[in-house]
């Protein structure tokens, strides 16, 4: 296939790289101006879409996303797929398919899970909203990028399923680091509480697969100065989205809520900013009860 790529930053390079690996021919575009391998780079964004048959983009927010869209959208051909693999609101996920498939192009929404790391191995997780048709297109390059790619439903179903996922992830991180903090104020040893819960009813993958204890359980950023595999932010950003989109459709979300605030406090009060989401361990145990 003949692949654009816009939003080469951490996650788009190496996605990006992969796709080229594989054998296809991957024009990229960066306002940075980065790069990957084996992907050529346009001078601008419409010219990396002339052609494309599939056109991926990996972008920051909602308001870039749309932003891009009115740039690509009227220089991509005729039955053409957009695919963005952003986390984003689920309004502009579904207003930028609208736009797709009113100029004659298929739409995806496909925000993915699995970080940096995810992006690099190609393990990554892909939510998908859109038609089947639009899907199957562009199922094969999920299968290179990824591990595993679920057509969630209709355009915005993706970042719904990204959305809720994460809320999730950012509660039982909170939940796993207050456990730690508490364990380590009653003199229980960090190896055994692991033991413990990795085995038992509080099993999660926060946990037993991204502990934020440093030297327990598999490697994680906690194990690196909790250097950022998901930073802090990325998540209060994905909190944020998931309060916006249960603002929008009368949900009772009071553990995200908090969730939310509390990562709001960590990053623009405290010292998260630039830390990863995991972080939160050292937070919790330099506090008291008060």
């Amino acid at each position: 296939m003949q692949i654009a790529f816009i939003g080469l930053g951490n996650m788009g390079a190496p996605m990006a790289a992969n796709l080229a690996k594989a054998g296809h021919s991957v024009i990229g575009f960066d306002t940075a101006g980065t790069t990957a391998e084996g992907v050529t780079n346009a001078a601008t964004a419409p010219e990396a879409v002339a052609g494309a048959d599939v056109v991926i983009t990996m972008l920051p927010n909602g308001a870039i996303l749309r932003a891009v869209a009115e740039q690509v959208i009227p220089a991509m051909k005729p039955g053409a797929v957009l695919v963005d693999c952003s986390t984003v609101d689920v309004d502009s996920a579904r207003a930028v398919a609208e736009q797709a498939q009113a100029a004659g192009l298929k739409a995806v929404d496909a925000p993915v899970s699995g970080g940096t790391g995810g992006a690099i191995n190609g393990t990554l997780t892909f939510m998908a909203g859109g038609t089947t048709e639009a899907f199957q297109i562009a199922k094969p390059l999920f299968d290179i990028m990824g591990q595993k790619a679920v057509h969630c439903g209709d355009s915005g179903a993706g970042q719904a399923a990204k959305i809720c996922n994460n809320m999730i992830l950012g509660v039982t991180m909170i939940a796993t680091c207050e456990a730690f903090a508490l364990a380590d104020k009653l003199g229980l040893d960090r190896q055994k509480m692991f033991d413990v819960v990795s085995t038992s009813s509080g099993y999660s993958w926060t946990m037993n697969a991204y502990c934020p204890a440093p030297g327990v359980g598999p490697t994680s950023p906690a194990d690196n100065g909790y250097k950022p595999g998901f930073a802090a932010e990325l998540m209060l950003k994905d909190l944020r989205l998931s309060q916006q989109a249960a603002e929008s459709a009368d949900a009772d979300t009071p553990m995200g809520q908090l969730a939310a605030a509390l990562y709001t406090q960590f990053v623009e009060t405290e010292d998260g900013k630039g830390m990863d989401f995991s972080a939160m361990l050292p937070r919790f145990e330099k506090r008291g009860r008060g």
